[in-house]
């Protein structure tokens, strides 16, 4: 049953409102550039969980996901959920409690921190543009929804969706991302819950829908015996699963839990809900090729699902969910980039730059990265891609030189540089000379070993810096590994949110 396109508009009017509101008063909470990037913070471990979870339960899981399930079956969502919740297990394990102890509010303050002014810059610079291209898949999504439900026309649909999400990104910043965030999350799971029972039955139950897939639809690894696609195949659970561990997002909801604890733990509760929650809409995608055979476009396969079998206030729910992880992933990669150009770039230019000033830009920096992120949505119309592709540059340039910084206390700065440009100088020489091979991963041994071997090579003259904190104080690599329930360093332990 289809429910009258103004009907769809008012309830997603009502919901974006509402969310707008929620934003704006988040906004009053801010304070300073720190309120703005990390929420003071003061997350505790539902918030944290929620803003975490919510952020990647994005357009990439919802719609791509499902439509790379409809179209290819498991091997179609490698990348994502899968190597996305790999991601957020390794980040709990190894890097977010050292990181966290440091006190830092963006992931270029690290390289800046760990290796010098120079590697903070060059991280800065490599940060940026793997956010615009994720949120671009995140308007594409939108507009997707907008013309499938409500006969919008896609491009129309993609510049609402930019619209909405820049209001109260700009407006609140951390704060307005998390409470928003924490709000679309519980949409989002309460309506996958409830709606993903009802498709399924409506089809007749799983039984009869699994009888009818072929096996080969859930095969988690290639039956090719060719270098070439077993290479791939380990491109896509590492593009995401090593790549976004230098991710803002994911290490900014970290540096904003109130302790160690919370950091690695949220991220491990919302690893969990991404293989759970999150792999709903992969078997609906797969469920749909019995219901709709040939699609032309795959993207909209949740859309014609809900279409054809909800009624009104289910398809409302449904609705809603679907908007719910667009929202929450898109404010998420806007303030990514925002808080690198705020915190970290302007300051490497300008280092007595004031608090106030250092907000400002922040908050100018939203839109404008929204309109380069609303020009590549407009370019290249094509949900999951974009959103994978955006990590490669993460994968190439800074996963290295990250983990041998926590890890290998002989890296040093001129190791550090090496790397990141090594990687990003072979990752693009190697989309052109070898471009049936993943470039990205083909460029993470290169790094490594300029890393290696620069570090070695200068260390004498050229002496590593040791882990320390913003004040300066060293830390010790005493409780790295990222322990279920392990406690926190008191002294960094601030008032429960």
């Amino acid at each position: 049953m289809f429910v009258p396109n103004l009907t769809i508009i008012i309830g997603l009017s009502t919901y974006v409102l509402f969310t707008l509101l929620v934003g704006l008063y988040a906004g009053r909470r801010v304070r300073g550039s720190v309120d703005f990037i990390v929420a003071g913070r003061r997350l505790g471990i539902v918030l944290a969980t929620g803003t975490l979870a919510a952020t990647w339960f994005g357009g990439g899981i919802v719609i791509g996901a499902a439509s790379q399930a409809y179209s290819h079956g498991f091997m179609g969502i490698i990348a994502d959920p899968l190597g996305a919740a790999l991601c957020l297990f390794l980040a709990g394990f190894f890097y977010v409690r050292m990181m966290r102890r440091m006190g830092l509010t963006t992931i270029a303050s690290f390289f800046e921190i760990r290796f010098g002014p120079h590697a903070g810059l060059i991280a800065s610079l490599c940060t940026i543009p793997a956010y615009v291209g994720w949120v671009a898949s995140l308007m594409v999504a939108f507009g997707r929804i907008l013309q499938a439900v409500a006969g919008l026309d896609a491009t129309l649909g993609i510049c609402i969706g930019a619209v909405i999400v820049l209001i109260y990104t700009t407006v609140g910043g951390m704060w307005a991302v998390t409470l928003t965030d924490f709000i679309q999350v519980i949409v989002l799971t309460i309506g996958l819950l409830i709606i993903t029972p009802m498709l399924i039955s409506e089809m007749n139950g799983w039984a009869a829908i699994r009888a009818q897939i072929p096996d080969d639809r859930f095969y988690l690894y290639p039956r090719s015996a060719e270098f070439s696609t077993w290479f791939s195949y380990a491109r896509d659970w590492l593009v995401i699963g090593l790549g976004n561990l230098a991710g803002q997002d994911l290490i900014q909801r970290s540096l904003s839990s109130k302790n160690e604890s919370v950091a690695q733990n949220s991220a491990y509760f919302s690893g969990i809900l991404y293989l759970t929650v999150g792999m709903l809409p992969v078997f609906l995608g797969i469920s749909a090729t019995l219901i709709f055979p040939n699609m032309a476009d795959p993207d909209l396969v949740m859309m014609k699902l809900g279409m054809r079998y909800l009624t009104p206030i289910a398809l409302a729910l449904f609705l809603g969910a679907l908007v719910s992880a667009l929202m929450s992933s898109a404010d998420s990669a806007l303030l990514a980039p925002a808080s690198v150009i705020g915190w970290d770039l302007v300051r490497y230019f300008k280092p007595d730059t004031d608090e106030r000033s250092i907000l400002q830009i922040c908050r100018i920096s939203v839109p404008i990265l929204g309109v380069f992120s609303l020009y590549l949505a407009l370019a290249h119309n094509t949900v999951y891609t974009l959103m994978v592709d955006s990590w490669s540059i993460l994968l190439a340039t800074l996963f290295v030189p990250l983990t041998a910084g926590i890890w290998w206390p002989k890296a040093n700065l001129t190791g550090a540089v090496s790397a990141m440009i090594s990687g990003l100088i072979s990752w693009l020489i190697f989309m052109r000379i070898f471009p049936s091979l993943p470039a990205d991963l083909l460029a993470v041994p290169v790094s490594l070993l300029f890393l290696t071997a620069a570090s070695l090579a200068t260390g004498k003259r050229d002496v590593p810096n040791p882990l320390k904190d913003l004040s300066g104080n060293r830390l010790e690599f005493r409780d790295r590994l990222g322990v279920l329930g392990l406690g926190s360093s008191p002294n960094l332990d601030q008032k429960v949110l």
